[in-house]
């Protein structure tokens, strides 16, 4: 259920609403828009008279929500989420957002020197993995929190923001004093504890596809960070599991035009872990920016040829500086800019 409160309603009116909501021991979550607020309820809510809401001070109206996911739903919020991130308005109509970085944190000079071009091209956000969740135990995990300390000394020198993943809840509160974003993998996409304690946190969350999840599935998993209390929630879309081994992921595009039909939140496209070959990033940029993506994550490496992960799917500095000049009339085309 959700509460719509009138346009322009005191805050005092959506407060009494949301007490007589505790007082029955429901969880009411209030989302401030622009012009009105919206309270959804979550709990038991058939004994809810709806005709006694209806008639509190400021209440538009009381609605059912059809869907299983309510806070992430267009029902309850009509407009688009904007999460603001060093000057950068993620979900904006007219923004494309650009991160970009390597895979991992492997040394101070590769974090500066990557930190350095990307912030000369006019990038504001960084990516960089100081935990690696890998498939195979032998592989380089990342340098941990040593490698947080390297992201955030790259990045201050460069006033950028950064991006990381987060991989452990023992990890969480070491990672958001670090962090700007926090980044949930494909593979921790179902980790609900994990959800659960970054819906306590204050930074945003970039949540990736799980790797065969249904598009229900991701908007469930972004529920449960919302209805925890943090509302600052982006999708992922970075490829899913398919028969076809040409590529890494299957890209599956249609994917952004629908969440925006779904949910207010916005959706990020990663073309690097959707296709793994560094020839193939550029074209499926182009594509899903002109599917009406709000915004692209990029790994760019200084020297990929020695990196210590995803080496065929990384970037040169020169290469990605390219690729931006070739998608701004792309980005032009469909009224973003970067």
């Amino acid at each position: 259920m959700i509460i719509v409160m009138k346009s322009r309603a005191p805050q005092n009116q959506a407060a009494h609403v949301i007490q007589e909501l505790e007082e029955k021991g429901l969880k009411p979550v209030p989302l401030y828009g622009v012009e009105r607020t919206v309270i959804a309820v979550i709990g038991e809510e058939r004994d809810l008279n709806i005709g006694h809401l209806e008639s509190l001070k400021g209440v538009e109206k009381v609605m059912r929500v059809v869907k299983p996911y309510k806070l992430v739903s267009k029902e309850v919020k009509s407009e688009p989420t904007i999460i603001e991130v060093n000057g950068v308005r993620i979900g904006a109509k007219d923004e494309l957002t650009i991160m970009a970085g390597p895979c991992a944190v492997e040394s101070q000079e590769l974090m500066d020197e990557v930190a350095s071009k990307l912030s000369a091209m006019g990038v504001k956000i960084m990516r960089g993995g100081a935990f690696k969740p890998r498939t195979g135990p032998y592989s380089f995990q990342g340098l941990g929190k040593e490698g947080l300390e390297i992201l955030r000394n790259s990045a201050d020198k460069h006033g950028m923001a950064i991006i990381t993943e987060i991989l452990d809840v023992r990890d969480v509160e070491i990672v958001e004093q670090k962090a700007d974003i926090f980044q949930v993998g494909a593979r921790n996409m179902q980790n609900f504890e994990l959800l659960k304690e970054l819906g306590g946190t204050s930074k945003p969350v970039l949540l990736k596809r799980g790797l065969s999840a249904t598009i229900e599935e991701m908007l469930m998993a972004a529920e449960y960070i919302l209805s925890h209390g943090n509302p600052e929630v982006m999708l992922c879309e970075r490829g899913i599991r398919t028969f076809e081994k040409e590529t890494r992921n299957t890209l599956a595009l249609a994917t952004v035009p629908l969440v925006h039909e779904l949910t207010h939140l916005p959706i990020i496209v990663d073309p690097s872990h959707a296709t793994g070959k560094k020839s193939l990033i550029e074209p499926m940029t182009k594509a899903a920016i002109a599917c009406g993506t709000d915004g692209v994550i990029i790994e760019v490496h200084a020297n990929p040829e020695v990196a210590m992960s995803d080496a065929q799917q990384q970037m040169r500095p020169e290469e990605f500086s390219q690729l931006l000049e070739n998608i701004k009339p792309i980005a032009d085309a469909v009224g973003k800019s970067f």
